[in-house]
């Protein structure tokens, strides 16, 4: 696939953008590509597909929202690429084809079928609606319908049966809206989740190390900027962020509430809930943000209501949907941002009993995840397979 210039800046600011590039073995390592045939929609362009359009085109998400399409052979039968005024009548090349990018408006959203948007949380409440009017089904990266409650929050892997009464209008002549989870959260609920449904989670501490690319594009440039500025003795830029980024980590930019919590840290409470549908687990978080290029981690720290072993655990996480496991501790060797840089795959290690809970009740794993693509674009194009 081939997309802009600024498009191809932003994809390799990753050091690991070769798409041949695997994860590493480990003694304890299941590692898969998620765009082999075998769990994918292989179809592309084809007439009887739907028809889709991608708002936030240009955006960092937005981009991989096309390469994700591309990776995966979505079915469609035609793409409307969707953005600001300051966009509109650029030219994009998407698998062979060269498309205009169309300003977004009321009516781009006529005869369409799926809508994926990644504009920001203004936009979605604002065109949102309009789309679903029109008979899309909106599938939002933002948070602004996430709390809702008539909402789904989906992790294809996790809940697909929260949309399950959703069709395409073609079929049900409605549209709809689905939430997609916030990155962090993606990201630990894809190692959570299955153990969760085995013992059962009743307390969740989660410390987050999030990426640049959580912040988006420009996010990544300042990073990029600040450490060739550091290095060569000058005074970094500081305009996405307060303060120096490079060589440094602080917490989340995220608002700070008024019980103490910011608003990132708020999400992985609230959404966990929400997607488990149990308002009694006990959630609490701190988010970090550190000098990643792209990708997540995550320390979490799990308490179960029937004991769980750490054998059984990775045996449970090894057969995950969606989870590679890197746990090689003879050699030292367990998951890193570089590691699942432009993969599908959710890597969970450090899988081992919590010393301070009793009778096999607790687990520590540490997970990282890609935010630009599991926790966001892909996951987002998962939920619309659903819908096929």
């Amino acid at each position: 696939m081939q997309v802009t210039a600024y498009a191809h800046r932003v994809h390799l600011l990753s050091p690991l953008s070769s798409p041949a590039l695997s994860l590493p073995s480990a003694k304890h390592c299941r590692c898969r590509n998620r765009n082999a045939a075998a769990t994918t929609v292989r179809m592309g362009l084809r007439e009887d597909g739907p028809s889709v359009a991608v708002v936030g085109v240009t955006g960092a998400v937005g981009q991989e929202f096309l390469r994700v399409l591309s990776d995966r052979d979505f079915p469609y039968r035609n793409i409307r690429l969707l953005a600001s005024r300051r966009s509109a009548g650029k030219r994009l090349t998407f698998e062979d084809r060269e498309y205009t990018i169309e300003e977004l408006r009321p009516e781009s959203f006529e005869g369409i079928d799926i809508a994926l948007f990644s504009a920001g949380g203004s936009i979605s409440k604002e065109f949102g609606p309009v789309a679903v009017e029109r008979g899309s089904i909106v599938v939002d990266n933002s948070s602004a319908f996430r709390m809702v409650p008539e909402v789904p929050l989906v992790i294809p892997e996790v809940n697909p049966e929260a949309m399950a009464h959703i069709k395409l209008k073609g079929r049900s002549g409605k549209g709809a809206l689905i939430a997609n989870p916030n990155c962090s959260t993606i990201i630990c609920l894809m190692a959570a989740t299955p153990l969760h449904r085995h013992a059962k989670v009743v307390r969740m501490v989660v410390s987050t190390y999030q990426a640049a690319s959580g912040a988006g594009a420009a996010a990544m440039e300042e990073l990029l900027q600040q450490t060739h500025e550091v290095l060569d003795g000058k005074h970094p830029t500081c305009k996405i962020f307060k303060q120096q980024y490079a060589f440094n980590l602080f917490s989340h930019n995220a608002a700070v509430l008024s019980n103490g919590y910011n608003e990132e840290e708020m999400k992985l409470v609230k959404e966990t809930r929400k997607i488990w549908n149990d308002m009694d687990v006990k959630v609490t978080a701190t988010c970090i943000r550190v000098p990643v290029m792209r990708a997540h981690a995550e320390s979490v720290n799990l308490q179960f209501e029937k004991p769980l072993d750490e054998d059984t655990a990775r045996r449970i996480l090894e057969g995950a949907a969606g989870v590679a496991v890197i746990d090689d501790r003879e050699s030292n060797h367990f998951p890193t941002p570089l590691d699942v840089s432009n993969k599908d795959d959710v890597a969970v290690g450090r899988i081992r009993q919590d010393l301070s809970q009793d009778g096999n009740l607790g687990l520590d794993i540490f997970v990282c995840g890609d935010q630009i693509r599991k926790g966001a674009a892909l996951n987002a194009i998962q939920i619309a397979e659903k819908l096929l």
